[in-house]
């Protein structure tokens, strides 16, 4: 259910039962020719997907983080690492007010990795709440199933292209890129790396049938929901 379509008193209510929340995190950054949303969009679908069934609370997508390897492409997002720290940190002293001591963090984003140890050390300053780092895409099941698909899969590549975060009026390339010098990229500035990137695909198709993408995420729902649902001792 989506925390949007709930007033305070009911969250108020709900946490005397069930004291579970998620929180969807996203970057707005260079997706090629996806959504630049595409993390955030990805990342509140597959929560909300996943915590329905449970009747679990899914507040709205934080959507940006920290993308300042695409700082040079228009409409790319890039907070600092200061700021990243501080809003985490913020946005789990809130939840914590509000009753809520389980929390699942649904990332839909590689760069917000620095989260899991603002994470840890907000844990030991609230001994009696427990957080959950959840990387939907690259979770054991989910990404065995992109492997086993199409094992030419990386960022802005086919492994990201559902029919819920297209841009409308777009084709993709019909042609595989080549998968890019992953070590040779990660020692260039943001203006050297995109002229690298050229259209932001780190290699593979850019587009794969839709069967294929609905069987990964019924995959991630479900690895998602068992997340939620299971494992809080």
């Amino acid at each position: 259910m989506k925390i949007a379509g709930m007033n305070w008193m009911q969250v108020e209510e709900l946490v005397r039962k069930d004291n579970r929340c998620v929180l969807p995190i996203g970057s707005v950054e260079q997706h090629a020719y996806i959504s630049l949303a595409t993390d955030m969009i990805l990342a509140e679908k597959v929560a909300l997907d996943a915590a329905e069934p449970l009747g679990v609370p899914v507040f709205p997508a934080l959507p940006y983080g920290l993308a300042s390897g695409f700082a040079t492409f228009p409409g790319t997002v890039a907070l600092t690492i200061a700021t990243y720290i501080g809003l985490i940190r913020d946005i789990l002293d809130s939840l914590y007010r509000g009753g809520f001591r389980r929390i699942v963090i649904v990332n839909g984003h590689g760069g917000n990795s620095p989260a899991t140890a603002v994470i840890s050390e907000w844990m030991n300053a609230h001994e009696d709440a427990s957080v959950k780092m959840h990387d939907w895409w690259r979770a054991p099941k989910t990404m065995g199933k992109v492997l086993e698909i199409d094992p030419v899969a990386s960022h802005a590549s086919w492994m990201e292209n559902f029919p819920w975060n297209r841009v409308a009026g777009v084709t993709a390339p019909a042609e595989q890129k080549p998968r890019l010098n992953f070590e040779r990229m990660a020692r260039l500035g943001a203006g050297k790396k995109r002229e690298m990137l050229t259209d932001g695909n780190y290699g593979g198709l850019y587009q794969r049938p839709d069967d294929d993408m609905l069987a990964i995420w019924d995959v991630a729902v479900r690895e998602t929901r068992d997340i939620i649902e299971h494992n809080w001792d």
